[in-house]
């Protein structure tokens, strides 16, 4: 048996400042022993209970379920014993594998090298078994492995999302510098919109907020629009339970509420991607799309205001990064009286030009971005 089946115990890979929020999406989806730890969260689920985690989780990026662990001193220690485990449970030759390692604190210090070791591994086992060998595919395989190595200890799991959670797969048009689904999922999560309220997005990008938003008030499951999941590629799993975990997801959907959610961009090419990517969701048509600038809007008073405004990347070089979030902040304070407002920052330095006060700053990651989440209530 695999540790997994041993134990029931998983671990939930997460971005730095949303493992709160995680942990609680976890015991809602019927989790326990739920721990926030190094890098993300262990948790303990049932089968069917890592079904519906891995089907509609919204926050959390992977869910690794460990497999074997072992003294691991130098990468000779590493291919030996990572060629003792049966692979054939988990892949067979012709499927594509990657994986993705890291090490801390131990006599291997370079996870591109470790994760080399154990391709190897899997790679001889398959040829001295069969004369064939799986092929490795980086961006899109059939079955992603991770390898953990820390005070000299290896372990081995295998992902169960297939590929990070964030890829919902609405998106399929961007622009400059978008924000990750799972970070999106938890502004709207944080800003505790019910749909009582508009929801509003005045400078939407390629749409990602408010697709979340979609997502959640309409109850979609995260993985409604993936192709794959790992779950399928552990030696224990269950189509039929599998199956009726997606069907009961998929019953609790909810209509959408027309003219609820809006969103606004100064770029017709942002608008044309959001519309193209929320149209892949059901009731994504009924978001509001228009091409505007945000000092053109008349107002947004009593609504929800979320927006992840550009830092840099999507500002010509020379516009003003100060003069761009003063005017902003004067555009919240006088057009949109009774709203609040959840403002990400990806370079924290300009929320004071922002020239409003601010109920919280949440620390959240985007990427490599150290952000900020803001909130301000506007009387």
């Amino acid at each position: 048996m695999y540790i997994y089946q041993e134990t029931n115990d998983y671990f939930a890979q997460i971005s730095d400042g949303l493992e709160e929020l995680g942990a609680d999406e976890l015991k809602t989806l019927g989790a326990s022993d739920v721990k926030p730890g190094f890098r993300g969260i262990h948790f303990t689920a049932s089968q069917e209970i890592l079904y519906r985690i891995v089907y509609n989780a919204r926050l959390i990026s992977r869910v690794l379920a460990p497999l074997v662990s072992f003294p691991c001193n130098d990468t000779d220690a590493l291919y030996r014993e990572a060629k003792k485990i049966k692979w054939s449970d988990f892949l067979s030759s012709w499927f594509t594998f990657a994986v993705f390692s890291n090490v801390s604190n131990s006599n291997i210090n370079h996870s591109q090298f470790a994760s080399l070791r154990l391709k190897d591994a899997i790679v001889d086992y398959f040829r001295e078994k069969t004369g064939k060998r799986p092929n490795v595919d980086p961006k899109n395989p059939s079955v992603w492995f991770n390898l953990h190595i820390r005070d000299d200890r290896a372990l081995i799991s295998l992902d169960v999302s297939g590929g990070s959670l964030h890829k919902r797969g609405y998106r399929k048009h961007t622009v400059e510098a978008p924000i990750q689904e799972t970070l999106g999922a938890a502004i709207i999560k944080m800003s505790g919109w019910d749909g009582s309220v508009p929801l509003i997005d005045p400078m939407c990008g390629s749409g990602t907020l408010l697709c979340e938003a979609l997502m959640h008030h309409c109850m979609i499951p995260s993985g409604f629009l993936k192709k794959q999941t790992g779950v399928k590629f552990l030696p224990d799993y269950n189509e039929k339970v599998y199956k009726i975990i997606v069907s009961t997801s998929n019953r609790k959907i909810r209509s959408f509420q027309d003219r609820l959610i809006f969103g606004y961009d100064i770029a017709q090419q942002a608008v044309d991607a959001a519309r193209r990517n929320a149209n892949r969701i059901p009731g994504g048509a009924q978001i509001r799309f228009e091409q505007k600038n945000f000092k053109h809007i008349d107002k947004l008073e009593n609504s929800v205001i979320v927006c992840n405004p550009p830092f840099g990347i999507r500002l010509k070089p020379s516009d003003d990064m100060g003069e761009f979030y003063a005017a902003f902040g004067d555009f919240l304070k006088q057009k949109c009286q009774g709203s609040t407002a959840y403002i990400y920052f990806g370079e924290r330095e300009y929320i004071k030009h922002l020239g409003l006060k601010t109920t919280f700053k949440k620390e959240m990651k985007n990427g490599g971005l150290d952000g900020r989440l803001v909130k301000v209530e506007l009387y």
